[in-house]
């Protein structure tokens, strides 16, 4: 892995003019990318995610409805929500962290987004009606439907899935901090998207994520412990749970104003880890997010006693800067920021999210980040706008890693639904293990899966396009969660919206 060049670093000045965290003119040459048509496809992968019953207005038709018992092993109704990758497990903590991130894309830039902005709305609901359905009883969360280990022995799509749905719960003896924690923090999160457009449902988000992080914070203990051959090693927690505390705090911070939250950050702060070193940012570590979110409270808000965030969240930022003194990110030869092997395209898209929102926060105060030298939130759009231009086909294998963008992309994904015939093409059913010899042949997905993001290339830029290969060809709900805001600012800035 190559740390970007000088002439890279040079670049990073010299963009967007901005005020209010929104640019005061628009670009007047032509942007390389439709950031637009990015944007309407990154949200539409989400309608083939969806479990449950489909609605009329399903776009995404080779999908059907499945999983409509699901919560029945516990006598609860579970059915809707999300499957979160390209199998058919509905996993409840990358469910919550690709909610509040959907949420986040909305809350910064939902203004940019015209006529998406309903849809990305619809992504939003369709997450929170499932997770107040698995919050629906106090001090319990069903946390995950459908056994994994099970589930991954099959190759089948999900409306002819047959293997158990059984159902996972935390509770008062079983505890689960880090899910309940991120649960909470989602439904607070989209509790500020309907505050406005849909006040009940928007109360009734606040009232249950009160209740769900006082559960969390009570009750403390790793759902990794106690589900732990059930969860792991698919969304094991790694980080702990001290991440998810804060990250929920500082969400019902910003959704309540209850100095409550504001006391507990104060005085929780650096037990939870505010100020580590920490800086990958995912569905596993919020420290990051954290930082940067309780930063507009001291950036734009004035709220004085977060001011230590500013540095943190500065802290974050210099590590990405190719030549800061902090710098300690790694990039490929052809510049995509590289964290690790498995799904490394979701920390491009999470950190390019962080900078362009971090750019508004530091835009509206009047402000820059020292790294020894000085970053201006040009630099740090620069940086962000560099990886979604690799992401949509500005890299060395001339390709797009989001479905259906572009005229190169992934052909044979890792997913289920979208590498079998459809329901409408081949009615029969489809049997546990029939589907691998689907699943290992090198015949392209007979159904598009629009704007799914995939894990992309490697450490050395390269991508091979086998469907086998989970860590490079798996889309995920929260690699897609974040690019939605990135992609509206972007397709914004250059006119296109």
């Amino acid at each position: 892995m190559a740390a970007l060049g000088p002439l890279f670093f040079i670049l990073l000045l010299c963009f967007f003019p901005c005020n209010n965290g929104y640019p005061t003119h628009r670009h007047s040459h032509s942007a390389h990318h439709n950031y637009r048509d990015a944007l309407t496809k990154s949200i539409l992968f989400f309608e083939g995610q969806r479990s449950g019953r489909l609605p009329p207005n399903q776009r995404m038709t080779w999908r059907r409805n499945s999983g409509l018992s699901d919560g029945a092993a516990m006598k609860v109704d579970l059915v809707g929500g999300y499957y979160d990758a390209g199998d058919n497990v509905k996993f409840g903590f990358p469910m919550a962290f690709t909610t509040t991130m959907l949420s986040w894309s909305v809350l910064e830039f939902g203004g940019l987004m015209k006529g998406e902005l309903q849809n990305a709305k619809q992504a939003i609901y369709w997450a929170t009606d499932y997770l107040l359905k698995a919050t629906v009883h106090p001090d319990t969360i069903y946390v995950q439907v459908g056994d994994a280990n099970k589930d991954h022995a099959c190759w089948e799509r999900p409306e002819d899935m047959d293997t158990p749905r059984s159902v996972f719960k935390v509770d008062k003896n079983n505890p689960g901090t880090e899910v309940a924690a991120e649960t909470a923090a989602a439904l607070a999160a989209a509790s500020l998207v309907f505050r406005r457009s849909d006040p009940t449902y928007s109360k009734l988000l606040v009232r249950r994520a009160m209740r769900v992080f006082e559960f969390a914070d009570k009750y403390r203990g790793s759902y990794s412990t106690g589900l732990k051959k059930y969860v792991c090693p698919f969304y094991c927690s790694f980080s702990g749970y001290q991440d998810e505390l804060l990250w929920g705090a500082a969400w019902l911070q910003r959704a309540t104003k209850n100095p409550k939250y504001l006391n507990y950050i104060q005085v929780n702060g650096q037990t939870l880890g505010a100020g580590e070193f920490d800086n990958t940012f995912g569905w596993d570590n919020k420290h990051a997010g954290a930082r940067i979110l309780l930063s507009k409270a001291f950036l734009v808000q004035k709220m004085q006693s977060l001011h230590d965030y500013k540095g943190h969240a500065d802290n974050f930022i210099c590590s990405l800067i190719p030549g800061a003194s902090f710098s300690s990110t790694k990039y490929t030869p052809g510049g995509l920021l590289f964290k690790m092997n498995d799904s490394n395209m979701q920390y491009v898209t999470s950190t390019s999210f962080l900078l362009l929102t971090y750019a508004k926060y530091l835009t509206s105060a009047r402000t820059v980040v020292n790294c020894g030298t000085t970053i201006t939130p040009k630099t740090l759009r620069a940086i962000a706008k560099k990886q979604v231009d690799y992401l949509l086909g500005d890299n060395p294998q001339k390709m797009s890693y989001m479905v259906g963008y572009g005229t190169r992309y992934p052909k044979r994904i890792h997913h289920r639904g979208s590498s079998l015939p459809s329901i409408a093409s081949h009615p029969g059913k489809i049997q546990c293990t029939a589907g691998f010899s689907v699943m290992n042949s090198a015949a392209p997905n007979p159904n598009l899966l629009i704007g799914a993001v995939v894990g992309g290339p490697d450490k050395n830029d390269r991508f091979p396009d086998q469907r086998s290969d989970y860590e490079q060809s798996e889309p995920a709900t929260y690699m897609n969660a974040p690019l939605v805001g990135s992609l509206a600012y972007l397709a914004h800035s250059f006119g296109q919206l």
